[in-house]
């Protein structure tokens, strides 16, 4: 049974969200406060976060910051409707996920599980298939490991999920409504996500990500994976 800790000053919101959590089969927990919410991560880890941005002693964005300080803890952040400098830093600091109160609790639910189905990885009956790589890139999708030049990255569930469909897609030039259907599975949502994952996976994945080389920008469509030249900076 998959643990979810809920944080949110509000009772109410908690209480409906850990009753749709608890119906669907997770085992969850509640904590109203930022401190407390970082002393149960830390006393019994979960497999997911559901985080309240604005939160008593410490804000959403320390918390998130704090929980998944030793590993990509899968976050999904609750913010305000309109606010999205709140929703653009939360993905900053590595949220998975947002939803925009007001929030359908059935929504949220389905968020939970599919963050979780990207972080454990696939199905058993698809444990099979190479690495990808490309240059200094390795993916290793089953296993949901990346590494560049040999060095394991320290990548959230959507940003190895970015990098996964780049690696499978070299030389395709893709919009951002397309990644958020083809990486997020949303068919509508806020395109700002993309284009901050797509900010973040280049910090990591660029040498320079001021002028990155790897993931480019086409201007008016979207974004693109440019493989380096065959024997240039290969994986290792």
């Amino acid at each position: 049974m998959k643990r979810v800790l809920v944080v949110d000053d509000d009772p109410t919101v908690s209480e409906v969200v850990a009753g749709y959590l608890d119906r669907a089969g997770f085992a969850v927990e509640v904590a109203a406060d930022g401190p407390a919410a970082v002393a149960r991560a830390a006393a019994h880890p979960p497999d997911l976060v559901v985080l309240d941005l604005m939160l008593p002693g410490m804000d959403g964005l320390e918390v998130c910051r704090r929980v998944r300080a030793d590993g990509p803890l899968p976050v999904i952040m609750l913010t305000a409707r309109g606010d999205e400098e709140d929703r653009i830093l939360g993905l900053e600091v590595g949220a998975d996920d947002y939803v925009t109160k007001p929030f359908s609790p059935r929504e949220l639910v389905l968020r939970v599980e599919s963050v979780l189905r990207r972080a454990t990885g696939a199905p058993p009956a698809a444990r099979s298939g190479p690495w990808l790589r490309s240059g200094p890139l390795a993916v290793d999708p089953v296993a949901r490991r990346a590494v560049r030049h040999g060095v394991e990255l320290a990548l959230t569930i959507r940003e190895f999920d970015l990098l996964t469909f780049f690696l499978r897609h070299p030389g395709r030039a893709t919009s951002r409504e397309d990644l958020m259907r083809e990486v997020w599975g949303w068919e509508f949502g806020d395109l700002s996500t993309v284009t901050v994952h797509v900010r973040r996976l280049r910090e990591k994945v660029e040498d320079d990500p001021a002028e990155p080389r790897l993931i480019s920008t086409v201007w008016g469509v979207g974004y693109r994976f440019d493989p380096p030249a065959e024997g240039a900076d290969d994986a290792r």
